[in-house]
């Protein structure tokens, strides 16, 4: 049972293996900080955080979010580290709160290696401070106790790293909300002092950019990209180098060379990146491994094609500004200094233009390669129809870590395809978008077609994630009030796969709603009670999918707040929703969906849509995970799951 702390508590860890998840009402920054046995944090390197995010034993998120999920493994700390600080901060974003106290209180956990609940803690009584420490991992004779903290700092997270013993504490704090205000560019790994001549370019940041002192510079590292180091030409000179060199070995922990946020000074000569390899992520699993390398490749195409956008708006300004400059000045306007002048502005735009493509291109390169290894990788729920994993499926006996819904690119390469992965079980509905598209991918199609596709899209996402699951584990229930969808539901109903017949009319949709509602009903009263033995013999305990198409064709008022009940509270006990549905057509139901709405993972059965990215603010194109032209590869994994089913009497 999950002990709830109040600040100061300490509780005893079942396990050095540990998962911290937080909650808040707002985006936060997480990361943490290592400290030896007198408390006192060594230098930068012994903060993780999203500059930084991996050290020896722990990893923390990337960039400010309001849900966070902080992995730990006390036992792969250095020998040096006896405490573990989880810190969170308030970003330094436009509109963002400036205290806690204008924020839900937020909500730390901790929970073992399945997912068992440790501990809890709410981090109550704050105001004006601006980083609070939350968690204490602390070592005590050879064991590990956590302890709640909840101490906060109305100077902010500068102040709170400078009491935990940091002399550059300004510049780390810097540098870490710099890191985590987004997929811009990373933080630089060097000393924070090289924090003043980069230039974050982004595509809300060239105003910013504009700003960068004289001479300084574009950073266009790439985020994951490690490099091969070559072998160092002896030398008897000493160094000109102004990196810092190692801390000594009794001043740091001894980190692998590579891992990032290491003091280890990087060799000054690579001579390229590393071969790409599948699974070179962390993560306690392969499948958990490759969810976290595909993502991460998300984030760095998302970075890099920031990064090249922003950094062409920047010399395109630069080069407005260079012009205008030079047109005041009646001098300019004619004669040949003039020409000469703004020749010159455009070389230096096209010079600037040249070396963010130039980077772009080097990293599209690397993920291309990436791809090209991780694509045959991937488990059948998250590989595409056509690769050969599907066609030699066979029934499952593990849980599933995560499902495709498609991929996603950009213009920049749009032959480099990411794909779009969410883990198991799903926390949230899926909504397959069965209105007009607005970026015009539907111009051919009829109302009727585009509500086929859209069923039918949601059928072969229903297929995948019955395959997904072992035989039994999984349920799929239908409601199609009209009967509208028989044709594309057909190959679920001849494969007998389904829980029930598709129910139609008024009566078919009141009575799944009914029986679903009740199982929620059920299972979060025994749940709560833990009383989990206690559920009726009747009750289905495999996970539940409804798959409702025409929305909101067919339900009245009663069954609206049904349905929006089971999107709230069904996933959390295994009830999830696919909706069919077309957002004007329940326009008439006004505002009260909107919430709805949003709820939803949006998708659409249309190749070539699009899907606002509200992360970086880009539009990628998205790829509904289509069947080959031909195959019939949907017929045998829905024999395989049926045969599965027979073989233990479902």
């Amino acid at each position: 049972m999950t002990a709830e702390l109040v600040r100061g508590q300490n509780h005893p860890l079942p396990s050095t293996r540990l998962e911290v998840r937080v909650s808040a009402g707002s985006p936060v920054v997480a990361g943490a900080t290592l400290a030896d046995e007198q408390g006192t944090v060594r230098g930068a390197a012994w903060v993780a955080h999203p500059g930084a995010p991996r050290l020896p034993g722990i990893e923390v998120p990337r960039r400010a979010a309001s849900e966070h999920r902080l992995d730990l493994d006390l036992d792969a700390l250095p020998g040096e580290v006896h405490r573990v600080t989880v810190l969170l901060a308030l970003p330094r974003t436009p509109g963002a709160p400036t205290g806690f106290g204008a924020v839900a209180a937020p909500f730390v956990s901790v929970t073992g290696p399945e997912g068992t609940g440790i501990a809890g803690f709410t981090l109550t009584g704050l105001d004006t401070e601006s980083a609070v420490g939350a968690l204490e991992f602390y070592r005590r004779a050879g064991a590990w106790k956590v302890r709640a903290v909840g101490q906060g700092y109305s100077s902010g997270l500068a102040g709170m790293l400078f009491d935990h013993g940091l002399s550059e504490a300004a510049e780390l704090a810097a540098a870490i909300l710099l890191a985590a205000a987004g997929p811009l560019v990373p933080a630089p790994q060097g000393p924070p002092a090289t924090l003043a001549g980069a230039v974050v370019a982004g595509a809300d940041d060239v105003a910013d950019a504009a700003a960068v002192p004289p001479g300084g510079r574009i950073d266009y590292a790439h985020p994951r990209r490690r490099t091969v180091p070559a072998a160092p030409a002896p030398s008897t000179a000493p160094p000109t180098s102004t990196a810092p060199s190692a801390p000594a070995p009794s001043t740091a922990p001894a980190f692998p060379p590579g891992t990032a946020g290491s003091p280890v000074t990087p060799p000054a000569a690579p001579t390229g990146p590393a071969a790409p390899v599948a699974g070179d992520a962390a993560g306690h699993s392969m499948d958990e491994r490759l969810y976290n390398q595909v993502w991460g490749m998300f984030e760095d195409l998302a970075r890099s094609a920031a990064a090249y956008r922003g950094a062409v708006g920047f010399a395109q300004s630069r080069l407005e500004e260079e012009l205008d400059r030079l047109l005041s000045d009646p001098r300019n306007r004619i004669g040949g200094a003039g020409d000469t002048a703004r020749e010159a502005a455009r070389a230096k735009h096209d010079e600037l233009v040249a070396r963010a493509r130039e980077a772009l291109d080097r990293d599209l390169a690397q993920l291309v390669a990436e791809s090209e290894v991780v694509e045959p990788a991937l488990p059948a729920p998250c590989a595409g129809w056509d690769k050969p994993v599907w066609h030699a499926h066979r029934a499952v006996s593990g849980e599933p870590w995560a499902l495709r819904l498609g991929e996603v690119h950009l213009p920049e390469r749009p032959e480099l395809r990411i794909p779009l992965l969410v883990r198991l079980p799903l926390e949230r509905g899926l909504w397959i978008d069965s209105g007009r598209s607005e970026s015009g991918a539907d111009m051919v199609r009829d109302g009727a077609e585009l509500k086929r596709l859209a069923l039918e899209s949601a059928v072969a996402h229903a297929v995948r994630l019955l395959a997904a699951y072992p035989a039994g584990e999984m349920s799929v229930q239908v409601v199609d009030p009209a009967g509208a969808g028989a044709a594309a539901l057909a190959p679920l109903i001849r494969a007998g796969v389904l829980a029930g017949p598709p129910a139609s009319g008024a009566a078919g949709v009141e009575a799944v709603l009914d029986r679903l509602t009740r199982r929620v009903d059920l299972v979060q009263m025994a749940v709560r009670a833990g009383a989990a033995d206690a559920l009726p013999p009747d009750l289905d305990p495999a996970g539940q999918l409804l798959v409702v198409n025409d929305f909101p064709h067919g339900f009245d008022d009663r069954a609206v707040t049904r349905l929006r009940y089971l999107a709230y509270e069904g996933p959390s006990v295994g009830v999830h929703l696919l909706l069919v549905a077309d957002q004007e057509d329940a326009s008439a139901y006004g505002p009260v969906l909107a919430p709805f709405w949003r709820g939803l993972l949006r998708l659409t059965p249309l190749a070539g849509d699009h899907l606002a990215d509200p992360w970086v603010r880009h539009v990628w194109t998205y790829e509904p995970p289509s069947v080959p032209q031909g195959s019939r590869v949907l017929e045998q994994v829905l024999a395989t799951v049926a045969e599965a089913r027979r073989a233990r009497g479902l």
